[in-house]
């Protein structure tokens, strides 16, 4: 059932408002009030998924109940109702954050048309907000060390634009983390976050995978295909071991990089995109550039911010908070009792010498928690977690 609020003071404007929307769909709740201060008080005490709001009433015009609704509930979807001389306030409002306008007498296509967008919208938003929040606790970033805070400072104040990240570290330290987490933080996580490991791809097939290809342009190519840079458009694209690129597809992602363009392999048209591109790489580039493997230019526009992930040997001190964040985890999957570890495993633990990092912490902690006794001991430690 969708909420659905009618503000406007004509009466028969209301009346026709509320029968249009109302037969269109049966699941459609549509409630109507006359002026801008009962319909606020209304958005105080409900909540709607939809509003409806004309622009010249008395005791509030429509600007002020937009701009106080977008203070109360800036998520709800407002389509505002201008007369035949408000519509250089109507394309104002759209500035303060309006999802449309719709003219008086409304025209029955474009507003049902209108109404089914904005609920659409905003069932998108809710929905979004509900993964993220799925998604936060499945790549949040635990530690309390010098490096990670510096780390998540730089997040904090790199996530909000719209700047080239280079993530760099040794394999298993949690790049993909700091990926996710620059998304979440963005203003594009409201659309999809696209992950693309190039390392995983034949180098014949990357350029396909990236950018999509047309019918009969490989073969195998047996049909039209949109590249992950067509399904990130909107949100962010990470490109995952990027040192492994081969160096025709990196000439065609500096391409899309410089224009903000793709154009699908065996085809000419070119097709505009609006991706924000974050990069990781266990690679030194630089050695790879002076090598031939990689494109200097490239690089430099990658690493607009460079963010370095430390090892796990270079954090020890978050190596307890890590312990008991992958106990919590492993006991639920695996459906077993948390076991508690001892302080002197812990010390083990911490000065272990982890060449596989956290990715290799998750494994031994898996192990010691399936193998060990119901307190994990230093001994625990030497048997199941050497090399």
């Amino acid at each position: 059932m969708s909420k659905i609020l009618i503000i406007e003071d004509e009466a028969a404007i209301r009346r026709v408002l509320k029968r249009i929307i109302a037969d269109e769909n049966k699941t459609y709740e549509v409630e109507e009030v006359e002026d801008g201060v009962l319909g606020l008080n209304l958005v105080k005490a409900n909540d709607y998924d939809l509003i409806l709001c004309d622009i010249k009433m008395p005791k509030m015009d429509g600007v002020e109940v937009l701009e106080k609704i977008k203070e109360l509930k800036p998520e709800i979807p407002v389509i505002m109702i201008s007369g035949h001389g408000d519509l250089d306030t109507a394309v104002q409002t759209m500035r303060m954050g309006a999802y449309d306008y719709i003219s008086k007498p409304p025209d029955l296509n474009r507003l049902l048309n209108t109404v089914r967008n904005a609920l659409d919208q905003k069932k998108l938003l809710v929905e979004n907000k509900i993964l993220k929040r799925k998604v936060s606790k499945k790549y949040e970033m635990i530690g309390e060390s010098e490096p990670i805070q510096h780390i998540k400072n730089m997040i904090d104040k790199v996530a909000p634009t719209d700047a080239r990240v280079l993530i760099t570290g040794p394999n298993g330290t949690g790049k993909e983390l700091v990926a996710h987490r620059l998304h979440d933080m963005s203003l594009r996580s409201v659309f999809p976050m696209v992950e693309v490991n190039c390392a995983a791809i034949p180098s014949e097939l990357i350029e396909s995978e990236l950018f999509g290809h047309v019918k009969g342009s490989f073969t195998g190519a047996s049909k039209d295909r949109a590249g992950k840079f067509e399904a990130a458009n909107g949100g962010t694209i990470f490109l995952d071991e990027i040192g492994d690129m081969s160096l025709s597809a990196q000439a065609k992602v500096l391409r899309a990089l410089q224009e903000n363009k793709i154009s699908r392999v065996g085809s000419d048209k070119d097709i505009s995109v609006n991706v924000r591109v974050l990069a990781a790489t266990n690679k030194n580039l630089m050695k790879e550039i002076e090598e031939g493997r990689f494109r200097e230019d490239l690089y430099h526009r990658l690493a607009v911010i460079l963010i370095k992930v430390p090892s796990l040997n270079e954090r020890r001190d978050d190596i307890p908070l890590l312990i008991q964040h992958f106990s919590t985890i492993i006991a639920k999957e695996q459906g077993i009792v948390p076991k508690k570890f001892s302080a002197e495993a812990l010390k083990n633990l911490q000065d272990y010498n982890w060449t596989g990092n956290i990715r290799e912490l998750r494994n031994v902690v898996e192990r010691l928690l399936i193998l060990g006794e119901k307190e994990i001991s230093a001994n625990d430690v030497l048997l199941f977690a050497s090399k």
